[in-house]
């Protein structure tokens, strides 16, 4: 495979693994409810990206930033672990992982848009046709037509949560390319992550959820899930997405991590779970325009 694709695979890696945090992540916010999942996941991913920061480089903390980088990626995680996540966690419990990831879709489209405007990215013509395949395909997956009418009932609060939470990853994927430069994912992530998890800590002094918060870590259901979906969610995804940005344009990276409702099609299929052909044409479509990206 040659190597000026690494970005391009980097990003579809970021789409298996946020499959997967999000399945996760839906259990355990439909127990212990969103904010408390939000906060003890950061940590989790903390303690995880230092492990793998002290094997890689000796350190356990992130070291070597430079002040404008630590500014940027402060930010970048104050959009998007906060902000962003705060959303899209609170529509995981309110209209499930597959719909939430559906309007995520829009995500790349806000993307590109933004970088447009502050990185100064600007797209090949078969780059935006890929990403409008892309887009177009996930869209089909999960919208029907009944009467000449599109069925796409899902809860208008959900709906702008999952919105919101697009607008937030999209800006937090925007700022982390604009403060990361050369500098270790991993360890970029992990200031991404203090600052998110500061913001939180406040939130849950002033909400008064301490006691939901202890109650959640003597939950061994809830953890377990909280664990897998920190591990592949804010851990090895997000610091995957920030190499990704870094290899290539943030709009087609953005598009490429945008594959997860595709991906939650396949356990059905595994389970012997009836799939509509929507959703199987949609996949087609999809995987043509992650083709065409690698052309």
């Amino acid at each position: 495979m040659p190597s000026s694709y690494v970005g391009e695979i980097s990003a579809l890696l970021v789409s298996v693994c946020w499959a997967i945090s999000s399945s996760s992540f839906e259990k355990s916010c439909r127990r212990v409810g969103s904010l408390s999942v939000n906060y003890i996941r950061l940590f989790l991913a903390f303690i995880m990206l230092g492990i793998i920061g002290l094997f890689s480089h000796g350190s356990f903390f992130p070291t070597g930033a430079e002040k404008q980088q630590w500014i940027w990626l402060s930010v970048s995680g104050l959009l998007g672990f906060f902000m962003g996540d705060l959303l899209s966690f609170k529509s995981l419990s309110l209209i499930g992982s597959r719909l939430s990831m559906l309007v995520m879709t829009f995500s790349p489209v806000i993307t590109a848009l933004i970088s447009f405007f502050i990185l100064n990215e600007r797209l090949r013509f078969y780059q935006i046709l890929a990403i409008l395949l892309i887009t177009f395909g996930i869209l089909m997956a999960f919208i029907g037509f009944e009467k000449n009418q599109v069925k796409f009932r899902i809860s208008l609060k959900g709906f702008l949560f999952a919105l919101g939470g697009a607008l937030g990853q999209s800006l937090g994927l925007i700022f982390s390319k604009k403060g990361i430069g050369h500098y270790d994912p991993f360890a970029a992530t992990q200031i991404r992550i203090i600052t998110g998890f500061l913001a939180f800590s406040v939130l849950i002094l002033f909400l008064k959820r301490t006691p939901s918060v202890k109650k959640t870590l003597k939950d061994a259901v809830s953890m377990k899930f909280i664990t897998i979906g920190s591990f592949f969610g804010p851990g090895l995804g997000v610091a995957l997405s920030l190499f990704a940005v870094t290899k290539t344009e943030t709009g087609v990276a953005s598009t490429l991590m945008a594959l997860p409702p595709i991906l939650l099609i396949i356990p059905a299929l595994i389970k012997g779970k009836p799939v509509a052909k929507r959703e199987l044409i949609g996949a087609f479509i999809s995987v043509g325009g992650v083709i065409i990206l690698f052309l």
